[in-house]
C-alpha cells in the first residue's frame, strides 16, 4: 500500500520524532511512505478559532497534496487534525468552496485515518512486533475520542507490545485542558484540568505517558517536567515503532 504521510503542524516544528517514527513503522509493516512536500497545515487552528474562511487555501492544499489517485490512504499521527479533515473540510469547502474543492475534499477524506485506526481497522494489526519493557499509562485524547471515536484501538496496540507494563489512567476520558487556544484564553480552567490529569497520571507510577496526539502530550509534558515528576511523555508511534533492535531511546537507556 502507498500511504501519504502527513506530518502536522506540531510534528514538522517541534516534536518531528512522533513523524519519523510513524514512517518507520509502516514501512516495516511493508507499506510504501511517501511525503508530499508541498504540504502544510491543516487549517483546524483557524476553524477552532472561529476563522472559517482563511483556511480555504490550506484545505485546497492539502486535497491537491493528498488527492493524487496514487496515495491509497493518508495517515498522521493526530487524531485532531485527521478529525479537521474528515469533519471541517468538508465544511469550509460547502460554505466557501468551489465544485472542485468540494470533490477533492471527498476524495481524501475517504482515505484519512489516524494512526491508531489505520493499524486496526485498515490493516487489522494490533501486534505491530514493538518492545518496549516500561510501565505506560494512555490519554485518550479529546478528539480521537469524540470525533474520530477510535476507541480501545491506541489500547488494543499497546497492549499486544512486547514487555510492556500498561496501567489504566483513572478518569482516562477527561480532557487534558489543552484544547488549542483554549489553554491560552482560559488560562486558570486549563490549568486546573491539566492538575487532574497530571495528578491521575501519578497514581499509576508511568514511567511514561502516551497518546496519539502531540499537542495534549505538550501541555501534559509540560506540566509533568515542571512538577519534576519523572514521568515522560511519548506519543503512542515512539512506542510501536520501538524493537528490541532498534529501541526508543527510554528503553536503550536502560539498557
Amino acid at each position: 500500500m502507498r500511504i501519504g504521510l502527513f506530518a502536522t503542524c506540531l510534528g514538522d516544528t517541534l516534536f518531528p520524532e512522533a513523524v519519523k517514527s510513524t514512517a518507520v513503522l509502516l514501512a516495516r509493516l511493508g507499506h510504501d511512505v511517501v511525503f508530499p512536500p508541498g504540504q502544510t497545515c491543516c487549517g483546524q487552528m483557524h476553524v477552532n478559532t472561529g476563522y472559517q474562511r482563511e483556511p480555504v487555501p490550506l484545505v485546497r492544499n492539502f486535497a491537491e497534496q493528498f488527492g493524487d489517485a496514487s496515495i491509497d490512504a493518508v495517515v498522521m499521527p493526530s487524531g485532531s487534525c485527521a478529525g479537521s479533515v474528515r469533519h471541517q473540510h468538508e465544511i469550509i469547502a460547502e460554505r466557501y468552496g468551489d465544485a472542485a474543492l468540494r470533490s477533492g475534499v471527498a476524495t481524501v477524506k475517504a482515505k484519512t485515518y489516524e494512526l491508531s485506526e489505520f493499524l486496526v481497522d485498515v490493516l487489522d494489526a494490533t501486534d505491530v512486533g514493538a518492545y518496549f519493557p516500561h510501565r505506560v499509562t494512555y490519554h485518550p485524547t479529546c478528539h480521537s475520542l469524540r470525533m474520530l471515536r477510535v476507541g480501545e484501538k491506541p489500547l488494543r496496540l499497546l497492549r499486544a507490545v512486547d514487555s510492556i507494563d500498561l496501567v489504566e489512567l483513572p478518569e482516562a476520558d477527561a480532557c487534558c485542558g489543552f484544547g488549542g487556544t483554549f489553554a491560552v484564553k482560559n488560562a486558570d480552567t486549563s490549568t486546573a484540568m491539566l492538575q487532574d490529569k497530571m495528578r491521575n497520571v501519578a497514581t499509576t507510577g508511568a514511567a511514561v505517558c502516551t497518546a496519539g496526539d502531540s499537542s495534549c502530550l505538550m501541555h501534559i509534558g509540560g506540566g509533568l517536567s515542571r512538577i519534576k515528576s519523572g514521568t515522560r511523555t511519548l506519543h503512542l508511534a515512539q512506542i510501536l515503532s520501538s524493537t528490541r533492535t532498534a529501541p526508543h531511546v527510554l528503553t536503550e537507556a536502560a539498557r
